[in-house]
């Protein structure tokens, strides 16, 4: 059994959800066509160090929004799979594409339907407040809750486990 440390070492990839992960999961519709979500700046410097040290990141979501397309923009992430239902076929088809091996992956997720991805990642993190099913399958629970730094925590853990 690998320990935390060793696990970290490994990564080079970066996949998270977005709601519940990057936003706290609350979503406001302030008119029929206009949607709000909250992204926390802490996870967006984090993800541009994240950049800055050669790593790959990823966004995978079941829903769908142009909020999300935005954000990843800002953020450079150029690998970015909406309205994913069964996320599990979604994640093996990027890491397809990629040619990024499991053990190299850190998902973050904080439902039942990312437990598929989760399981099959070389490091998997549920935010703290992530459902009972995801903290289950977890080799690292964060501190931080959902959209309010969890991404940062999780960087920064890989990163310094990396010594960088």
């Amino acid at each position: 059994m690998k320990t935390l440390r060793e696990r970290c070492a490994a990564i080079e990839w970066l996949i998270l959800d977005v709601d519940g992960v990057l936003t706290d999961g609350g979503i406001v519709y302030a008119h029929p066509e206009l949607e709000i979500k909250r992204f926390h700046v802490r996870d967006g410097s984090g993800l541009k160090r994240w950049h800055r040290a050669g790593k790959r990141a990823a966004l995978l979501t079941g829903r769908s929004s142009p909020l999300v397309d935005r954000r990843a923009a800002e953020l450079d992430i150029d690998r970015v799979i909406q309205g994913a239902a069964d996320k599990l076929p979604a994640y093996r088809r990027l890491l397809e594409e990629t040619g990024a091996a499991e053990e190299t992956v850190c998902y973050i997720g904080d439902d039942v339907p990312d437990v598929p991805p989760l399981r099959a990642s070389g490091l998997a993190v549920s935010v703290a407040d992530g459902c009972a099913e995801a903290r289950a399958v977890a080799h690292y629970i964060t501190r931080a809750i959902g959209g309010r730094g969890a991404a940062r925590e999780v960087i920064d853990l890989i990163l310094r486990c990396q010594g960088r």
